[in-house]
């Protein structure tokens, strides 16, 4: 009797425990969707704005001091080889030249009587009827009269050259590109007074800081596109890089050479160019999936055989808005999860929603 009630007690006791407290029921699984880590980052797209200018542009300047009489063409319009752009003012030279010329005269005229005398003592020392120094001297004489010829020719050439460099001339076709002096202004030796982009090809000029040109690939091919009308595409090479920066901006000019210029393409026009950077070493995925584990960046990754999820540190080499490029903590194949990220703990089930490569 007693081993009964003692088994009455315990079965009493199990019915009040058992209502006490609800059964326990298995959590569902969370839904979420994902991402299949398979393919590497890739590059980043810089942008740049720059200028269409000629390959090859050159200053027109004149090779002596004067003052600048004329100068018959302006900006835009296009030259010939051999025409006239500027004058100066020629009267010195002219001058100089009719000096020249008169000295010259003048020493044509004194080698015509030393060779007159050298000829008479020639005659005379044959006979024997001039002493041998009356010979030497006309001799010498001859020789002189002959070397101020030679002289007075030199400076003649020197003075017609002169007066040549007093009108300025194109060397070749172009257009004009600036003026730097206006008739009547005195100008000196080297200045610019017209700058001519000569016909052939054209470049593109960007200025490019200096990280851009320590990273970036060797000799990437640049897409470019007119600012204003993104519609007139050209693609082109890099064809010079600037040895120095430049002391007020730091940057490195850098020249594109355009291959098969548009002709909407003109010179001054504003233009975009792009490169593409190499690819980093990593993965890339998108910013949705990202959070933080102690401060530490980290990633949902799903366990395809438990469908559970445990956080992963990760490394960030790159970020934007949309996407985050890994550099160490993921591997091609796993599975990240992009939405619902903050509603996760570690070792919850889930449930795929959807899976995108």
């Amino acid at each position: 009797m007693g081993t009964v009630r003692i088994a009455a007690i315990a079965l009493l006791a199990a019915l009040l425990a058992g209502c006490g407290k609800p059964p326990e029921t298995a959590s569902p699984a969370r839904p979420v969707r994902t991402i299949s880590i398979e393919r590497l980052a890739e590059g980043e797209t810089i942008s740049l704005t720059g200028q269409i200018r000629a390959k090859d542009q050159v200053n027109l300047a004149f090779r002596l001091d004067g003052r600048m009489i004329a100068r018959p063409v302006n900006v835009g319009d296009v030259l010939v080889a051999g025409q006239v752009v500027a004058r100066l003012d020629p009267q010195n030279q002219q001058n100089a030249l009719q000096s020249a010329q008169a000295n010259l005269a003048t020493a044509e005229a004194a080698l015509t009587q030393a060779r007159l005398t050298f000829s008479r003592q020639q005659d005379l020392i044959t006979h024997g009827w001039t002493p041998r120094a009356k010979f030497d001297e006309a001799q010498q004489a001859l020789v002189a009269a002959q070397a101020q010829v030679e002289s007075g020719e030199a400076q003649v050439r020197i003075a017609q050259d002169q007066l040549s460099y007093t009108t300025l001339s194109a060397d070749t076709n172009g257009a004009v590109t600036a003026v730097g002096a206006e008739p009547g202004e005195v100008v000196r030796a080297g200045q610019m007074v017209v700058q001519v982009a000569q016909q052939g090809g054209r470049d593109a000029v960007f200025d490019v800081p200096e990280e851009l040109i320590r990273t970036g690939p060797r000799d990437p091919q640049v897409e470019l596109a007119l600012t204003n009308d993104p519609q007139v595409r050209a693609t082109g090479r890099v064809r010079e890089v600037a040895p120095q920066a430049d002391a007020a901006t730091r940057t490195f000019q850098v020249k594109v050479a355009i291959i098969n210029p548009p002709e909407a393409m003109r010179l001054g026009s504003t233009l975009t160019g792009r490169i593409k950077l190499a690819p980093p070493p990593g993965v890339q995925v998108p910013a949705s999936a990202l959070t933080q584990t102690d401060g530490h960046p980290a990633v949902w990754v799903v366990d395809p055989q438990s469908q559970t999820v445990s956080l992963r540190d990760i490394d960030i080499a790159r970020h934007d808005a949309a996407s985050v490029v890994v550099a160490q903590g993921l591997q091609t194949g796993d599975l990240v999860v992009t939405a619902g990220v903050q509603t996760l703990h570690p070792g919850q089930k889930v449930r795929l929603l959807g899976a995108a490569s």
